[in-house]
């Protein structure tokens, strides 16, 4: 949906997370700060380890973070207690995982595996609506299907079925294309695309695929804990995705922005250091016409 009105639904504000072992201590995220509008189409970028994961499961209500502000749809996660939280996660998100078996009970049918975590309604409504979201994915036609006759793309679809069935508010996708080939994960994603321009429902994808990352508006790369830039579809490229290949550069369809964080700092990545040949902390900053140089000392 194009011209919907820019509304938050969720703001990260300087987040922090840290795990904690008996020897070590880790900062999976290290003041990250986001916020994406209701109604977006969106990718998380990043290394393993850079802290996306970790990012997604504190929308999804999965992990608790140690500092920093989160709202989503108007609650402050930091503020809601486990009863709050369960009905949290069973209301406002939906997840769909790269191991799709974790939604999935292979000795029920289609049907009978999204109609299980409904809510509310009869036998009859639910059923109705199980059939209507199989619809959704292309798979009607498979509705009485156990899952060891479908094939891993056609089990993905269902896992995303599974979790459209009590309505969210926001859909998490962590890899939703890593187990399946290039020519199922495109038909995934274009399906993730018509239900957010058909519904509006907020999608967030975590993805280390180039090309799933290219056909999205807006891809914010994670590094080291904290957002360090952002890739903005250019509008040429809007209605062309079909043009858009593993081959095609990353810079003719996107333009990349580096964030400022609210002190005004900016995350250089190492690679670029190295090419400038700079090894301590201490960089040169010069401001010419509308430009600023950063230079080696």
């Amino acid at each position: 949906m194009e011209n919907r009105e820019a509304k938050p639904i969720i703001e990260c504000d300087n987040l922090v997370k840290i795990y904690k072992t008996k020897d070590i201590e880790v900062m999976a995220l290290q003041g990250l700060d986001i916020t994406i509008n209701q109604g977006e189409l969106m990718a998380i970028i990043g290394n393993s380890g850079s802290g996306k994961s970790t990012f997604l499961n504190m929308i999804g209500g999965l992990d608790r973070p140690s500092a920093g502000r989160l709202i989503v749809d108007g609650r402050d996660l930091f503020k809601m207690n486990e009863q709050e939280l369960v009905e949290y996660k069973r209301k406002t998100v939906g997840f769909v995982w790269q191991n799709h078996a974790r939604n999935l009970l292979p000795y029920l049918t289609a049907w009978q595996n999204v109609q299980m975590p409904m809510l509310f309604g009869t036998e009859k409504k639910k059923k109705e609506k199980a059939l209507e979201l199989l619809e959704l994915v292309g798979l009607s036609h498979k509705k009485n299907n156990c899952l060891n006759q479908l094939s891993g793309g056609e089990q993905q679809r269902i896992a995303i079925a599974i979790a459209l069935a009590n309505d969210p508010k926001i859909l998490l996708a962590d890899e939703p294309t890593g187990a399946v080939d290039v020519k199922t994960g495109t038909y995934i994603l274009d399906m993730f695309r018509e239900i957010n321009q058909n519904t509006g429902l907020t999608i967030v994808i975590v993805t280390h695929d180039r090309l799933l990352s290219k056909k999205v508006n807006r891809v914010a790369a994670i590094r080291d804990g904290k957002i360090s830039s952002e890739l903005i579809m250019k509008q040429s490229y809007k209605d062309r995705l079909n043009e858009i290949t593993a081959f095609t550069e990353t810079n003719e369809v996107q333009e990349e922005y580096v964030i400022l964080d609210r002190a005004g700092r900016v995350q250089i990545p190492r690679d670029v250091l190295e090419k400038l040949g700079i090894n301590g902390n201490k960089v040169r900053m010069n401001v010419e016409d509308d430009k600023i140089i950063i230079t080696k000392p």
